[in-house]
């Protein structure tokens, strides 16, 4: 199992606290694979955890050399900005 974003920061008291290599796996012919994690069920808000982890990523550098980036979200959050980092 891959560890996730917001689990390692949790343990390490924050995502500053995380490098990339951390949480970043690469697969099959390269391919690069982040989970970002969350909250558990009916606590807190994913959306979050999303904003988190799309910040982390930017700014270590994990959208560089890149030729596509793919998001795989739920879509039935009851939190208003869930989509909204996505948009941008």
């Amino acid at each position: 199992a891959q560890d996730t974003v917001l689990h390692l920061a949790a343990q390490e008291g924050s995502v500053e606290d995380l490098e990339l290599e951390d949480v970043l796996k690469a697969g099959y012919k390269g391919i690069k694979c982040v989970e970002s994690g969350g909250p558990e069920p009916g606590v807190g808000c994913a959306g979050r955890g999303v904003i988190t982890s799309i910040n982390f990523l930017e700014e270590n550098g994990a959208y560089d050399d890149v030729d596509y980036v793919s998001y795989d979200v739920l879509g039935d959050v009851v939190c208003g900005g869930f989509a909204m980092p996505i948009r941008e």
